[in-house]
């Protein structure tokens, strides 16, 4: 045996993991809709929990246990359908049902209303960050990228190829590729350098939703469709 092979079988073996089969906390989640193109919940880097439940945005802090109240979007006659932490866990950006994106600075607890995002027609039900890009796939297929350092006339790219509701979006580790899923059944890869998709995945047969890139193998996607899908 090599010198390297030896001192494998010398090392002392590691305990087996044990996953405990029951949860270690129960958070009460009332109004919380039952919609498969929802995102409404998202853990931070800074180890805070966002909760969409209807109209308003709850924070739980998985440190002290402490829930504040973010938002209620009720006196705008609108609700809640996504959620997304900023990489850093100080911005929360939150999707609407008509079509807006709002920026959140949570230690604060404020909006920023230059941080107001239109452009969609219908829902925004989901959200990715990339740095200080921020974005947001809707119902009316369209996927909107915007620079919150910009002003808004010039920080918004659209890019258009689902024929029907963006239902997913996930950066990959390197940030240079966005994958985003559809109703269409489709995959389709983003570059940062292009509006039109480089890569495009017809194998599903229901929609897209879960996306997922490894970290340890560069431009390696793992995609999750619907239940017509069975995989």
């Amino acid at each position: 045996l090599s010198e390297g092979s030896q001192r494998l079988l010398k090392s002392p073996r590691k305990p087996q993991r044990k996953v405990p089969k029951n949860p270690y906390k129960v958070l009460d989640a009332p109004e919380l809709q039952d919609d498969f193109y929802l995102d409404l919940v998202d853990w931070s880097s800074q180890n805070m929990l966002s909760v969409g439940l209807h109209t308003c945005v709850y924070l739980w802090s998985a440190c002290n246990s402490q829930v504040v109240k973010l938002c209620d979007l009720a006196t705008d006659g609108d609700s809640v359908t996504s959620v997304q932490w900023a990489d850093k866990g100080d911005l929360l950006a939150v999707g609407t049902n008509k079509g807006i994106t709002q920026i959140w600075d949570v230690h604060a607890q404020k909006r920023n209303d230059l941080r107001e995002l239109t452009g969609h027609s219908s829902r925004i039900g989901c959200l990715a960050w990339n740095t200080d890009l921020v974005c947001s796939g809707s119902r009316d297929r369209v996927i909107i990228q915007r620079d919150i350092r910009q002003p808004a006339q010039y920080a918004e790219r659209r890019l258009n190829a689902h024929r029907q509701e963006v239902c997913g979006l996930k950066w990959s580790p390197d940030r240079q590729y966005l994958a985003s899923g559809g109703n269409d059944n489709q995959v389709l890869v983003w570059s940062l350098r292009r509006n039109d998709p480089c890569q495009v995945y017809t194998e599903h047969n229901a929609a897209v939703k879960a996306l997922a890139w490894s970290p340890h193998h560069h431009g390696l996607l793992v995609s999750g469709g619907g239940t017509a899908d069975r995989c």
